[in-house]
């Protein structure tokens, strides 16, 4: 027979297909909307006070460890989701997400199936949103394993990028997020972020396949006629048709020097200086680096990162489920 402990465990189940959708979207997409937060944590603001009220007055040993574990919640994890943020250890998204799990997951709720009363482990502190985050970062902390086990099966092992990065086809960049694992100059940490690049391609009014067929002339600023909306590089923004400029007005000259120097090669700085912002932290150089790269290559090594929502989704389950990983190695090392 399963159980609920109280009606408030009952409905902190909604965070579950919430989080499922936003790590879905967040692999599809890299975006996360506001609006999805604002009704967890409206939830969780009247979750708290319903219990809050439960355990008013102050009297038992029970109230006071019920008000100790908030306020770390409360008062500890959300302060460190936003120092993580500034710090850029987190994306925005991240934060947000942890900040509603301490605010909705202070304390650990309790489900029962049969004899078994879930979370199965549940730690000391009894603080759920610390413990959602440490599985999250354990649950992280697996993914360069599993991408080399990924790049050793297609044939693409190579020490130690096959734990980072993995090899993708150039073609395939228009649909891929990511960073370039690469420059002209060899193997970079600081490469072209991907999104730059469709943002170029777009405020160009081009794509990738047309970049590609008649480099030498895109490489000249000359080339640029009609700029467009850039967007913000996102995969899934509705953007004008692809190409925005027919072959015929844009094939290449048959007597142009591809080693022609410009100014501006590709007319980079002239893309930075009419967006507003910074194109990911994209320079000139950086930009120029990346088009030399996509347009005589066919793959290249790109650091695909993971949306840090996708291990908190598996780390949320893991928590509802068996509890705190942490905790429970811990335990059985006779740490804990």
């Amino acid at each position: 027979m399963f159980g609920i402990g109280t009606l408030p465990d009952l409905l902190r189940l909604v965070v579950v297909p919430v989080l499922a959708w936003t790590a879905w979207r967040d692999i599809r997409t890299r975006r996360v909307p506001n609006v999805v937060w604002y009704p967890l944590a409206a939830l969780g603001l009247v979750l708290l006070a319903w219990e809050l009220l439960g355990h008013l007055p102050v009297e038992t040993v029970f109230d006071r460890l019920y008000l100790i574990r908030v306020g770390v919640s409360v008062f500890f994890v959300v302060p460190l989701s936003y120092l993580f943020w500034r710090l850029g250890g987190f994306g925005g998204a991240d934060a947000k997400a942890l900040m509603v799990f301490a605010i909705l997951l202070p304390t650990f709720p309790s489900y029962t199936l049969g004899e078994l009363v879930f979370p199965l482990e549940q730690t000391a502190l009894g603080v759920f949103s610390m413990t959602i985050l440490t599985n999250t970062v354990i649950v992280g902390l697996a993914y360069p394993l599993l991408l080399a086990v990924r790049n050793l099966t297609a044939g693409e092992f190579e020490f130690p990028l096959s734990f980072v990065g993995r090899r993708v086809s150039v073609p395939s960049l228009s649909t891929t997020h990511g960073r370039l694992f690469e420059s002209p100059d060899g193997i970079t940490r600081n490469g072209l972020d991907i999104d730059a690049l469709r943002m170029y391609l777009r405020w160009r009014g081009i794509t990738l396949s047309d970049l590609r067929e008649t480099p030498d002339t895109f490489r000249d600023p000359e080339s640029i006629d009609e700029t467009f909306d850039p967007t913000d590089g996102a995969v899934h923004r509705t953007v004008r048709t692809d190409g925005g400029v027919t072959e015929a007005e844009q094939s290449p000259d048959a007597d142009a020097d591809p080693e022609t120097d410009f100014d501006d090669p590709w007319g980079a700085a002239a893309f930075l200086e009419s967006i507003e912002g910074s194109a990911y932290g994209t320079t000139p150089e950086k930009l120029r680096g990346g088009l030399d790269l996509v347009t005589t290559r066919e793959s290249v090594w790109i650091s695909p990162g993971i949306p840090f929502i996708v291990p908190m989704f598996v780390g949320l389950v893991v928590a509802f489920v068996y509890g705190d990983i942490l905790f429970g190695v811990l335990g059985a090392l006779g740490i804990a």
